[in-house]
């Protein structure tokens, strides 16, 4: 096996010679089109291929040299990595070949590294396996917007048992515990939480209403394919919901050119008593569908209570997952692509101190307990037309139904909620006159329907919210310009105008400048939101401004970001730097102020001024030969003005220092290698919201400590088939010390579960065993 990783691989068959160049072209009038110039041009055997743009051809070179192959094919119109077309040659081609111009030709279309469940991409040459491996996490060079393309390979680096756990190698999130009794994680981006960012799977809303608290654990890692993380301004086309950036999730699916069947059979288990079981199934089912059967359990068992405050640090209970996805392809024919998926998901939860009793009352019984019990189902499907000849033009239509359901009780407090959203969007995509110009245009529709109970309170609100939008990118020679605006008229936030701009510019073809602007809205959902306080003595007030959600209104900011990235050669191997910067400023917002009170969590609209600042900058570099390694800083600021004045907001870190190496062992021929895997985060100290109304026992410092946390994984493929991995987690150890204030008396005024600053429990071994047939 050879392995490409350069443009260009060069193979010896008796007299002739094997080559591949990237030729640039559209669609199959491209392909006959560069073909037929190559063997005009003396080529012996020529194959285009429009997904990667590679030109794979065998030819004599004591008759022809590749220049002037290359050279011909220029002469045709289609730009290769040697010789550009004239402009003439280039404008005479049909509109449906007018490829977007560009210097790029380092490496294939971009789109390769998206919607992936394989960690390589192969061609066949008379029978020798051209191999390019992919990098596991990749910053787009042809994306306008700072993309980050994550693929399965990444998510192998650690345990990655659900979504909140498939960033622990990745230096843009911050993951952490927010709630030391219900043991929920949440994701932080650009310095603001995980509500802020637009979580989407299949590019349909996913993690957003009633999902918001516990969602992350609702994707199970064996499922996902890869991920796409953008940070700032994210696409008009996606809604409105955008602050901070994007996180999408793409499931396992079968790839067109791949048409046989995989099953993967995935046990998992940890020395603090959680087990878990996944099988997932991709498999052809004729020449245009495919299907993939998912399936995920889990139970944890175990009383885990590391710090003897007689609370479980984590919950008991199990989770069953189900999904089906079912694939229809046929662009190259009819033009037409279908996606359909089901899931089902049904979770059992259940916390609080050691010994507490789920089936008993809690008004029947000392111990303080915690239940949540959640149903959720969704059916959605995603439908695509290529307009025949014409490639750059089509149509997409996207719908969701989703329905969410939550029984839970912390301690004496009840809280139910019910969740029904359907979500549609018609897209549009062509150009105009030629690809350097495309725009999209389209419609979308949002409903929820929102009835919670909170005590003795009821709170139901229905919201719609009809859109239209607008995107057009223009493309350079060396620059990409994406602008786009969309307008919502939602029923009870008003009419919302959102525009959006994401600009890059290759000074060279090494530096790549970006600059991004952006607008974003979205209503509150306080109660799911802020369930990470439930678990305390803390009474609920909301002070009303007049809003027609809880008596708020909705929340508004504009996202500003600057980046810079860099290649280079250190050593003769790649090395990359980027460096980005992002503000955030709120026009209005919902404050979540436990300062005012320690026996309060007030509720209020902003008066004044809330932002965030994030700067991040970052290293990959490959000393070595299987060896990569990863360093970032992060620095915050981010501030808001409670009613006590202008306060850094809690449980937000100003410095951060992270560090990532890998290291793998050569393949043997039967698939046989090691890996191994360690990542380092360095947490600065956090503001801590005021306390001081509590007795001096129960009080809290104005800021944490500092600290760190090392994670470790090994894992051995004894086939390509045959994978073992054995891991921990937090192996430094540090655990925060007092995570539950007053725990003896947990319904006493002074019990508080949500001053979490940090890891509440030790040392976490696991291993596990993956099986493919």
């Amino acid at each position: 096996m050879f392995s490409v990783l350069l443009v260009c691989s060069v193979f010896s068959f008796a007299q002739t010679v094997t080559e591949q160049f990237l030729v640039k072209g559209n669609c199959n009038m491209c392909k006959a089109r560069i073909e037929k110039a190559a063997l005009k041009a003396g080529a012996t055997t020529a194959n285009w291929t429009a997904n990667n743009q590679t030109l794979t051809m065998t030819l004599d070179e004591s008759k022809v040299k590749c220049d002037d192959i290359l050279k011909q094919i220029a002469e045709v119109g289609h730009d290769n990595e040697k010789f550009k077309a004239s402009e003439d040659a280039y404008k005479n081609l049909p509109p449906c070949c007018l490829y977007t111009r560009g210097s790029d030709f380092e490496k294939p279309n971009d789109t390769l590294e998206h919607h992936s469940d394989s960690d390589k991409k192969t061609n066949q040459i008379e029978g020798v396996k051209l191999t390019r491996e992919k990098e596991a996490t990749a910053i787009s060079k042809k994306e306008a917007g700072l993309i980050f393309n994550i693929s399965s390979k990444e998510l192998l680096k650690a345990a990655c048992c659900n979504l909140s756990e498939s960033f622990e190698t990745n230096a843009t999130v911050d993951v952490s515990f927010s709630n030391a009794v219900t043991g929920t994680k949440q994701l932080k981006m650009l310095g603001l939480d995980q509500k802020y960012t637009l979580l989407t799977k299949e590019q349909l809303p996913e993690i957003r209403g009633l999902a918001s608290p516990y969602g992350l654990n609702f994707i199970p890692g064996k499922w996902i394919g890869g991920i796409q993380l953008t940070k700032g301004g994210s696409t008009v086309v996606n809604g409105y919901e955008s602050i901070t950036g994007q996180i999408n999730t793409e499931l396992l699916k079968t790839h067109d050119d791949d048409k046989k069947s995989e099953t993967e059979i995935n046990l998992f288990s940890d020395n603090n008593g959680r087990v878990e079981a996944n099988v997932t199934s991709t498999s052809p089912i004729s020449g245009k569908w495919n299907q993939s059967v998912l399936l995920h359990g889990n139970g944890t068992f175990g009383d885990t209570d590391m710090n003897d405050d007689g609370f479980l640090d984590r919950p008991k209970g199990s989770q069953l997952n189900v999904a089906y996805l079912l694939n229809y392809n046929d662009l190259e024919n009819s033009g037409f692509a279908s996606h359909f998926g089901i899931n089902f998901l049904k979770d059992e939860r259940t916390a609080g101190q050691i010994g507490f009793n789920k089936r008993i009352p809690q008004k029947d019984q000392s111990l303080y307990g915690v239940g949540i019990d959640i149903s959720r189902f969704q059916l959605w499907n995603k439908t695509g037309y290529v307009f025949k000849g014409k490639p750059y033009q089509s149509l997409g239509w996207m719908n969701q139904l989703t329905y969410h359901q939550q029984d839970s009780f912390f301690g004496l407090r009840n809280y139910f909620g019910k969740e029904t959203s359907y979500y549609s969007n018609l897209i549009f995509e062509s150009i105009i006159g030629n690809t350097n110009n495309k725009y999209k245009v389209g419609a979308s529709f949002l409903y929820d329907k929102y009835d919670e109970d909170y005590l003795l309170d009821n709170y139901k609100r229905t919201e719609t919210v009809p859109g239209l939008f607008a995107e057009y990118t223009l493309t350079g020679e060396k620059f990409t310009l994406v602008t786009g605006a969309r307008v919502d008229f939602h029923n009870l936030a008003g009419t919302q105008f959102t525009p959006r701009m994401n600009f890059k510019y290759d000074l060279t073809p090494k530096t790549i400048f970006r600059i991004s602007a952006g607008r974003g809205f979205r209503t509150a959902n306080i109660f799911a939101e802020s369930q990470a306080y439930f678990a305390s003595n803390r009474q609920i007030q909301i002070i009303n401004s007049g809003g027609e959600i809880y008596g708020l209104k909705p929340e508004i900011a504009w996202n500003y970001g600057v980046s810079l990235q860099q290649e280079f050669k250190l050593f003769g191997r790649k090395s990359t730097v980027l460096a980005d910067f992002f503000r955030t400023d709120f026009q209005n917002q919902v404050v979540t102020d436990l300062d005012e009170s320690a026996q309060k969590i007030l509720f209020y609209n902003l008066e004044g001024k809330s932002f965030a600042n994030s700067f991040q900058t970052q290293w990959d570099f490959q000393p070595l030969k299987n060896l990569e390694f990863r360093v970032a800083y992060k620095y915050y600021d981010v501030a808001l003005d409670y009613l006590s004045g202008l306060k850094k907001v809690p449980f937000m870190a100003k410095h951060r220092g992270f560090a990532n190496l890998a290291y793998s062992t050569n393949k043997t021929e039967k698939g046989r290698f090691w890996s191994f895997d360690t990542t380092l985060n360095l947490v600065g100290k956090q503001r801590l919201p005021n306390t001081k109304s509590n007795p001096a026992e129960f009080q809290i410092g104005d800021y944490s400590p500092s600290y760190s946390t090392l994670n470790a994984q090994i894992s051995r493929n004894f086939s390509e088939k045959i994978r073992v991995y054995l891991g921990g987690e937090n192996l430094t150890g540090y655990q925060q010390k007092v995570a539950i204030l007053d725990a003896a008396n947990p319904f006493g005024n002074y019990f508080d579960g949500g001053m979490v600053y940090a890891p509440i429990m030790k040392q976490n071994f696991y291993v596990g065993v993956d099986f493919k047939f």
